[in-house]
């Protein structure tokens, strides 16, 4: 099959059905597509092969998702989207703690997926590609923030490759110091859709912000919470 689209996705799904029904979607959208059933060799297959982005179901037999997330996040920027149902919304939270970009819930929208997964793909490629720009360069109070790798670094030099989710986060926040956004902005700003009162995706990336960023929680400096309204940027940018 000749593929139009020249990057690679990965799925990892135990379901004979709905792994059929995604590798049609993305092989009908020109992609190139591998699957497989459970993840014991994902981590080789990452090593071996180039490949763009791994669409990663969560109730896998042996090795689940979430393990295979945290074990992935450790020697690859892969992207990660996270394939959840309806019920997995603590597993979802999870997962997003570890390191995956996104997730989906079934039943899936095709045309949602395939522009979910068609930006993560743009973003992690673009970015692992761009060279290092002094004007991408947002500093605040010792730290710095690389907006053209997702690279944030502390005053003490050491280097951190922000997941995709915290990076539009960070940088939303940061971009608007002093304003409150509110969930529905952050959310729409992290994953282009509406925020929902069950979901806590914004909260667990600010809590892993703000312990990467050194903020007590009880009491942080950098990352507020403004109650019923949202979060603000607090810190001063140089």
């Amino acid at each position: 099959m000749t593929h139009a689209n020249p990057h690679h996705i990965l799925i990892v799904e135990d379901d004979f059905a709905s792994r059929a029904l995604l590798v049609s979607y993305f092989e009908n959208a020109g992609y190139r597509v591998s699957e497989i059933d459970h993840g014991d060799d994902l981590l080789q297959r990452i090593q071996t092969e180039h490949i763009d982005l791994v669409l990663l179901d969560i109730n896998l037999p042996g090795k689940d998702g979430l393990t295979l997330t945290r074990e992935l996040r450790v020697q690859s920027k892969v992207g990660i989207i996270l394939v959840t149902s309806k019920g997995d919304e603590i597993d979802r939270i999870v997962g997003l703690e570890l390191g995956a970009d996104d997730y989906v819930t079934k039943p899936f929208n095709p045309r949602e997926l395939l522009v979910r997964a068609k930006n993560l793909i743009w973003r992690v490629t673009d970015q692992a590609t761009q060279p290092a720009e002094t004007d991408s360069l947002i500093r605040f109070e010792g730290w710095s923030l690389d907006s053209s790798r997702r690279l944030l670094s502390s005053p003490d030099n050491s280097t951190e490759r922000l997941p995709e989710g915290e990076f539009k986060l960070l940088h939303t926040l940061i971009t608007k110091p002093g304003q409150v956004l509110s969930r529905d902005q952050l959310m729409d700003a992290i994953h282009d859709r509406a925020w929902t009162p069950n979901d806590r995706s914004v909260d667990v990336m600010i809590g892993r912000l703000r312990r990467k960023l050194g903020d007590n929680p009880a009491d942080p400096h950098f990352i507020l919470t403004a109650h019923g309204a949202g979060y603000m940027f607090a810190g001063t940018l140089d």
